[in-house]
């Protein structure tokens, strides 16, 4: 068997988002708002999977919202990496999932509960080690909770993932397991099997019960999220490099007075390595001639 990385939004919204897929959503929510407790009963998908939509890639299609029995409005998403004003985009999407309900509710006593999951492969919280984190309003101070719980931020960061197999034990270890592994797998593994849930899942992420066209789909989505994640990696490079020209041409500077126009543009034809070597031999340096003999050994 290969399966399909549920990582990929298109992926994602076929395995969570289609009209065969309410238990499975069901069963994650459960799992990751609810601590495994079984509270959501039935649900429903406001904007299912629909392959001749989806496949036009439009990012607002690759999103789930549903509607929990009792009404909570649920959105959720995955990101692969991150992006310029990511906390504005979160709010923006409680913010729109909690005030859409304009569109049918003519009162706002009738506006119902809004939460949204955010999925990440990428660290948000460094002060954090768990991957689930919940958010409310709280009273700044005091920290006691405000609006009755009804708009809630919830965030599972994979990359803080980090057990086994062996290791699973809870309903949400599974869940998150499976996002972040499923297509590394080969076969169904049995502590998954035994969520019947996800191996439904599993079902839907296998390359064999997929169509032509899904598969090129998903593989032309996966390049563009690779490209673009590469494309974010090299500006957080060039802006290290940056950062390190600017500080390594102070202490020069500061050494050893103006330095002249060629020796300043070999220091910043340097790598990031070399900068950051250059940084501790700096402080051997007895001369500017030591400088340009170092530069012409690179």
């Amino acid at each position: 068997m290969r399966f399909i990385s549920p990582k990929i939004d298109y992926a994602f919204k076929k395995i969570f988002g289609s009209q065969q897929s309410q238990a499975i959503l069901i069963s994650f929510l459960n799992a990751i708002v609810y601590d495994g407790e079984n509270i959501i009963q039935s649900l429903t998908i406001v904007n299912p999977y629909n392959p001749d939509k989806t496949l036009s890639l439009k990012e607002t299609d690759l999103d789930i919202k549903a509607i929990l029995a009792d009404g909570t409005l649920v959105a959720i998403e995955i990101q692969t990496s991150s992006m310029t004003a990511f906390n504005k985009r979160v709010a923006y999407n409680l913010a729109k999932t909690y005030a859409n309900q304009l569109i049918t509710a003519k009162h706002h006593i009738r506006f119902n509960p809004a939460i949204t999951v955010t999925i990440t492969d990428f660290i948000l919280y460094q002060q954090s080690e768990k991957v689930i984190n919940k958010f409310v309003f709280q009273e700044k101070e005091e920290n006691f909770e405000v609006l009755d719980q009804e708009l809630q931020l919830i965030f599972v960061e994979l990359p803080k993932f980090k057990k086994t197999l062996s290791e699973l034990t809870s309903l949400s270890d599974k869940w998150i397991y499976f996002l972040k592994e499923a297509n590394s797998l080969d076969s169904i593994p049995k502590s998954l099997e035994e969520v019947s849930e996800i191996e439904l899942a599993l079902n839907l992420a296998n390359q064999a019960n997929m169509t032509v066209d899904e598969l090129e789909v998903v593989d032309t989505r996966s390049m563009m999220l690779q490209d673009e994640k590469g494309r974010i990696t090299y500006a957080e490079e060039r802006g290290q490099l940056t950062e390190a020209i600017a500080l390594i041409k102070r202490q020069l500077k500061k050494r050893f007075g103006e330095i002249p126009k060629e020796t300043s543009s070999k220091v910043e034809d340097l790598s990031l390595v070399d900068l950051e070597s250059l940084t501790e031999e700096i402080f051997d340096f007895t001369s500017l001639s030591d400088l340009v003999t170092w530069l012409a050994e690179r």
